[in-house]
C-alpha cells in the first residue's frame, strides 16, 4: 500500500494539475492524505471536488509547513511514504520507478530521485537540481542539505525515528534524510521523475537565511539527531 502525503496552503493554481499526476499511478487501496494549513482560497473546494475515496482532507490552522507535514505523515498507513508539494507535477513513471528500488534495495529506508526544474508555467528551466550530484553522506548534508521532500519516499519502518519531529528542526525534509542516513540506507534514483516548480510563492526559497539562521539550524539539527539517537538506544536497552 502506497500513501501519498501533501502539506497545501492556497495551492488552488497548481494543485488539480498535481493530484492528477498522481492519482493516476496509484491503486484502489492506495491513499492520498491532504493536510490543508488554513486556505483562504479555493483549494479546498478544488481537493472536495474529486469525490475519490483514496483522498483524506484534513483541515488545519498550524501556520506551520514542518507541523502540517508532521500531521499528514501521521496519518499514512501505507508501507512507503512519498511526500508531495502541492504544485509539482510528478513524471508519469514515478511509482513505478520507486517501487521497483524499494524492491530491489531491500536495505533501503528512503529513496530520492533527480528533479526536473520548471516554472510557473511549466516550462523547463534549463539547469539541473544536483548540479554536483546527489550526496547521501550525514556529514555532507549536514554541511549543505541535498534532501527535497517533493522527491522523497521512505519505508513505513523509519517512522518508528522519524516521528515525532524536534520543535526546533528548519524543514520536514532535511530532518527525515539524516535519520534516514543514520538508521537506513538511503537509495538514489538518477532519473528526472518530478517537474519541480520553482515561482514566486514557494515556501522554500532559493539560498534562503542569512550566515546566523544557517548555523542555528545545523546546531539544532545535530542536537536533535543526537537525543533521539541516545532516546532510541535506551528504549531498545530497556527492552532486552
Amino acid at each position: 500500500m502506497i500513501s501519498v502525503c501533501i502539506a497545501t496552503y492556497n495551492g488552488e493554481k497548481y494543485i488539480k494539475e498535481q493530484l492528477d499526476s498522481i492519482l493516476c499511478q496509484l491503486g484502489s487501496e492506495d491513499e492520498i492524505i491532504v493536510s490543508d494549513d488554513g486556505s483562504t482560497d479555493s483549494t479546498l473546494t478544488i481537493i472536495e471536488s474529486y469525490k475519490d475515496d483514496r483522498i483524506s482532507l484534513y483541515k488545519n490552522t498550524f501556520k506551520n509547513v514542518v507541523l502540517n507535514f508532521e500531521f499528514v505523515i501521521n496519518k499514512a498507513k501505507g508501507d512507503y511514504i512519498f511526500l508531495s508539494d502541492q504544485d509539482d507535477v510528478w513524471h508519469q513513471d514515478k511509482v513505478k520507478f520507486y517501487l521497483e528500488e524499494f524492491i530491489k534495495r531491500p536495505n533501503a529506508h528512503l529513496i530520492s530521485s533527480d528533479l526536473q526544474i520548471i516554472d510557473k508555467d511549466g516550462k523547463f528551466i534549463g539547469k539541473d537540481f544536483y548540479q554536483k550530484g546527489f550526496k547521501s553522506n550525514f556529514v555532507e548534508n549536514i554541511a549543505s542539505n541535498n534532501f527535497i521532500g517533493c522527491a522523497m519516499a521512505f519505508r513505513n519502518k523509519a517512522l518508528s525515528y522519524i516521528l515525532p519531529f524536534p520543535r526546533n528542526i528548519a524543514m520536514h525534509d532535511w530532518w527525515i534524510g539524516e535519520c534516514c542516513t543514520i538508521y537506513g540506507e538511503v537509495a538514489f534514483i538518477d532519473k528526472k521523475l518530478i517537474f519541480y516548480r520553482r515561482h514566486g510563492n514557494n515556501v522554500t526559497k532559493d539560498g534562503g537565511g542569512d550566515f546566523f539562521s544557517k548555523i542555528n539550524w545545523r546546531v539544532h539539527l545535530v542536537g536533535s539527531l543526537m537525543l533521539r539517537y541516545f532516546k532510541i538506544r535506551l528504549k531498545k536497552l530497556n527492552k532486552a
